[in-house]
């Protein structure tokens, strides 16, 4: 029985899921300059952006771009507090019914899912495949090339269009779309938008399909641009692997990555979202590692601390565990006689 989406364009801009989305979007935003000048004439700038959408004149603004590391350099682009508020506000809407089209196996930005599921997922495919390593597990691994910066925006309205059928909503969509392009018009989604989030994966929910109902790819992974294919056929990896960059190609315009297709086998360990896996472990990937003593010495606040422990739980790590309490104890230890 095919999902149909019920709810109307009046739905997203309603004054209630307006405020609804002001309420979500502002947790842990409250100390920032630029959401601290809009809530002080807050009504004001709701019914504001309000009129604007409901009188079909509503504009995306301009981005402030910025740079981070994480572990790898990542071009972030930043909208107005008017237009992020606006995203949460489609994103309450679209994101409950396109996560129920979702296939199970992609983890990335969805509710219930993220990196860790996913860790556990390629380990629980990885016993079944390898007969709990009494048989050769074989990985298929690959990467998109720039994959935000190459999404095509027509064709990822054309897939949306075959949901929503309110034309106001769709508008919209394009509207936030054309506000952002990488190396040319109509091409790329801006990293640091909520919609894009969205958006990514109904793009990739193509790629998905294919995977499991044309390709009959039971053992397999996604997480944004990465990944994996699990087998006990080499040859069957092998003899896929032209059709997923065809159909990348030819219907999404996505390229994999030429230096990043790797077909191992699991006891030689398979680099993934991080870590390094074996069948009866995992240990952390060595650039995730320097990354995570980089930012510990950078900001030794209890809450990174905590947070890289939380990570370190889910593997083998606790030498790593034993250097990151040394690290929070020499800073402890250090404030204490700055301060005393």
């Amino acid at each position: 029985m095919k999902i149909e989406f019920t709810h109307k364009f009046e739905d997203i801009i309603s004054i209630e899921n307006l405020l609804e989305a002001w309420r979500e979007f502002v947790r842990r935003k409250r100390d920032k300059r630029d959401v601290q000048e809009y809530y002080r004439d807050l009504m004001h700038n709701i019914l504001a952006l309000h009129q604007d959408l409901a009188n079909h004149t509503y504009k995306h603004g301009a981005y402030q771009a910025f740079n981070i590391c994480d572990p790898k350099p990542r071009n972030i682009h930043k909208a107005t507090v008017r237009d992020r508020l606006l995203h949460h506000a489609i994103y309450r809407i679209l994101y409950p019914f396109f996560d129920r089209l979702f296939a199970s196996d992609s983890f990335s930005c969805r509710d219930g899912k993220g990196t860790h599921k996913a860790l556990n997922r390629f380990r629980d495919m990885g016993r079944k495949v390898s007969k709990n390593n009494s048989a050769t597990c074989w990985v298929l691994k690959c990467d998109i090339k720039k994959f935000f910066a190459n999404i095509d925006q027509q064709t990822l309205l054309n897939i949306v269009a075959k949901h929503i059928k309110d034309s106001d909503i769709l508008r919209l969509l394009k509207e936030i779309l054309i506000s952002f392009s990488s190396s040319r018009s109509g091409v790329g989604l801006p990293l640091g938008n909520l919609t894009s989030q969205l958006l990514v994966n109904i793009y990739m929910n193509e790629f998905d399909q294919f995977m499991k109902h044309k390709l009959k790819a039971k053992h397999y992974i996604r997480y944004a641009d990465d990944f994996v294919i699990l087998s006990e056929d080499r040859d069957w990896l092998l003899h896929i692997l032209p059709k997923i960059g065809d159909f990348l190609s030819e219907e999404l315009k996505l390229e994999l990555h030429p230096d990043k297709i790797f077909i191992k086998t699991w006891n030689s360990g398979i680099d993934f979202l991080g870590w390094v896996h074996f069948p009866d472990h995992r240990v952390l990937r060595t650039t995730t590692k320097r990354g995570m003593f980089k930012r510990i010495k950078e900001n030794t606040k209890p809450e990174t601390i905590n947070s890289y422990l939380g990570l370190l739980k889910h593997g083998n790590t606790q030498k790593l565990k034993n250097k990151v309490h040394k690290v929070d104890l020499r800073s402890k230890y250090y404030i204490l006689n700055t301060v005393y």
